[in-house]
């Protein structure tokens, strides 16, 4: 009898041992896609010790940025693009975007005020020169358009909210009386003489930043009475998108003021800048629209020294909420923020590469969106989400986009970089920490630990390498342990 209870009582024991051992080995869901093998899903569970040095820890204490939202830009070419497909497969790619229970749960949209790259051709909604009033002022264009395109993603998520920036005024607006920067005699008509305008006599480059060169000369025409009218002319076109059921939350006053662009564009000093800003369109939004938040971008510049200019201002402050970045400007964003700590941060476009479609552009974004979200970024705007053929601006340039569409055959593709968008949104939800990252400039391995609303932790790892790699990351007191494939890109979600 003793040792019937003997062996009772032993076994209980292992049975609590089983059930403890069980409550901790923890077990992560492990969606895997390398290049032609995408979306793999298996399973893995955290260890309680580990014989290597993890690459990153979080014990979900950590003061995180919280995560807003995912989006992406709505431009004509895109809407032309998605009108080449079947309407079957149209609603599959609004719903794999826009809904919330699709692939990506984008619930943010760009658009641009007047023309952009990715405009059909150019135009602005009052072409009217001297019309001070704007009573020439229209959106005409863009309800055929680009409202129709923002509409259809609508039906699929009712509560997206929207900003916009300007790439260009009305050409009248301009010094150059022209809607792009500097000449181009493939793609555009602009007189090579106006050229001289940008740099005068000015010789000075410097090869480590971006650009090399600084306009020294404000593209707008710095009249207060010019300026006001721009003011005046962002509250308009905010109030006429609102009459269409599109209500815009946040406003940029100008897309890349430093790319000199052969398409729409517009050059702005540091001067500019702060007194259009703080003169003009804060006090103008304030008075008019007091809901629209106001930030200072897009910035695309890593010169540090005139970005701090802008920001130091003593006005500022009172000015903008928030600052916006893309492309070079990525660069200096930490050292940004951490001097500016009372501004509210945000990545305003993803880079857009050149038509490759392929896996290096995927791997690419997925850096990018460890960059952004690990240095503070509460949203991310994608460029365009879906373009076809060669992936043309209407002035030459060949870009990517996350779905592809062959015009002859009337067929979408859904691209690496989709996926590589997709290992992200589709996890990291409005409402998310950060917890902590690790960039991807250390040995091609970025990583990124993420709790969720719902205190779920989310892993994000990529290996940018040609070789397999085990990867450790701590989870409070346990470890996930891992074996990378080589140019793999991974996410392990909490069960």
């Amino acid at each position: 009898m003793k040792n019937i209870l003997k062996r009772t009582a032993l076994f209980s024991g292992l049975i609590m041992v089983l059930s403890i051992n069980e409550v901790y080995a923890q077990s992560f869901e492990w969606i895997s896609s390398t290049e032609g093998n995408v979306w793999k899903q298996a399973k893995v569970k955290l260890q309680t010790s580990s014989r290597q040095t993890p690459l990153l820890e979080a014990n979900g204490t950590e003061e995180g940025t919280v995560f807003k939202a995912w989006g992406t830009c709505f431009n004509e070419l895109g809407w032309d693009a998605l009108n080449m497909l079947p309407r079957k497969q149209q609603e599959i790619i609004l719903q794999q975007l826009f809904a919330p229970e699709g692939d990506l749960k984008f619930t943010m949209g760009r658009f641009s005020m007047n023309a952009n790259d990715y405009a059909r051709d150019w135009y602005s909604c009052d072409e009217v020169p001297g019309d001070f009033q704007l009573k020439h002022f229209n959106i005409n264009r863009d309800k055929t358009t680009l409202i129709p395109y923002i509409k259809a993603a609508q039906q699929y998520n009712p509560h997206m909210t929207f900003w916009m920036s300007p790439w260009s005024p009305p050409s009248w607006m301009k010094i150059n009386h022209y809607y792009s920067v500097r000449s181009d005699r493939n793609q555009n008509e602009m007189s090579p003489l106006s050229d001289v305008t940008l740099f005068e006599d000015s010789k000075e480059k410097d090869t480590k930043v971006f650009p090399q060169q600084l306009a020294v000369n404000d593209y707008f025409i710095q009249d207060p009475r010019y300026l006001q009218t721009y003011a005046n002319y962002f509250c308009k076109f905010i109030d006429a998108y609102k009459e269409e059921g599109i209500p815009v939350s946040m406003v940029m006053f100008q897309n890349e003021s430093w790319s000199y662009t052969n398409y729409p564009g517009c050059a702005w000093t540091a001067e500019g800048i702060i007194r259009f800003n703080t003169e003009y369109l804060a006090p103008t939004l304030k008075k008019q629209h007091p809901e629209i938040k106001l930030y200072l971008g897009t910035i695309n510049t890593n010169r540090y020294d005139v970005i701090d200019q802008v920001l130091s201002d003593p006005r500022m402050p009172e000015t903008i909420q928030g600052v916006g970045f893309q492309w070079e400007g990525g660069q200096i964003l930490p050292k940004l923020r951490a001097k500016y700590p009372q501004y509210k941060y945000v990545q305003t476009e993803s880079e857009c590469g050149w038509g490759s479609f392929d896996w290096k552009a995927a791997e690419h974004t997925f850096g990018l969106m460890n960059h952004y979200l690990g240095n503070g970024c509460e949203e991310y705007t994608f460029w365009n989400a879906i373009l076809y053929d060669g992936g043309f601006s209407g002035w030459g340039w060949k870009q990517n986009s996350l779905i592809h569409v062959d015009s002859k055959t009337g067929t979408a593709t859904f691209t690496p970089e989709y996926y590589a968008v997709k290992h992200y949104s589709h996890y990291v939800t409005p409402g998310s920490k950060v917890l902590a990252y690790r960039a991807a400039e250390e040995d091609k391995t970025p990583v990124m630990v993420v709790m969720t609303p719902q205190k779920k932790q989310v892993v994000i790892a990529g290996n940018f390498n040609k070789e397999a790699k085990e990867v450790t990351v701590k989870l409070g007191s346990r470890y996930l342990s891992v074996t990378l494939p080589p140019h793999s890109l991974n996410t392990f979600v909490e069960k």
